[in-house]
């Protein structure tokens, strides 16, 4: 699994760019023929990283639910997001991937409930399983970012 978080760590330092090199409109617009923006698509793979490995795991995350209540699958930005909670996800893009990856390291994940993720059909279950589908996922997002990016931009 090092090969896997290099890769996040590498991925991740993207995202946080983007936050830092886009103004808070331009995260915030969802432009015409996307149904979200980038600060949900940032926000969303956070999130899901933590469904993915604590949640299917029994174990507490470390976002808020309200945090993961707004960023889960089949969500979608009911608002715009406010500098605050931009600086909330930027701050949590490397922290929790550093806790991941010590817990890991550390053999907290013991135990795993098996899930079929809706975008392959693949079945999780374990960690290692789940920490490769979510090098997947934020690979695929970090490729919608881009056209968001794009977009936003024209």
């Amino acid at each position: 699994m090092q090969f896997t978080f290099e890769v996040l760590n590498n991925i991740r330092p993207f995202f946080k760019k983007h936050i830092e090199n886009n103004s808070l409109e331009d995260l915030n617009k969802i432009p015409e023929g996307f149904n979200n923006n980038i600060i949900w698509n940032i926000g969303h793979v956070m999130v899901t990283a933590q469904l993915l490995a604590y949640k299917l795991s029994g174990l507490p995350m470390n976002v808020s639910d309200e945090l993961v209540n707004k960023y889960r699958k089949d969500s979608k930005p009911e608002a715009a997001v406010s500098q605050a909670e931009v600086d909330e996800i930027e701050a949590l893009l490397v922290s929790t991937l550093k806790d991941l990856e010590l817990d890991y390291k550390n053999g907290v994940f013991k135990e795993y409930n098996t899930y079929t993720v809706s975008t392959t059909g693949n079945t999780l279950t374990n960690i290692d399983d789940a920490l490769q589908f979510i090098l997947l996922h934020e690979s695929m997002h970090l490729g919608y970012i881009l056209a968001l990016i794009r977009a936003v931009k024209n």
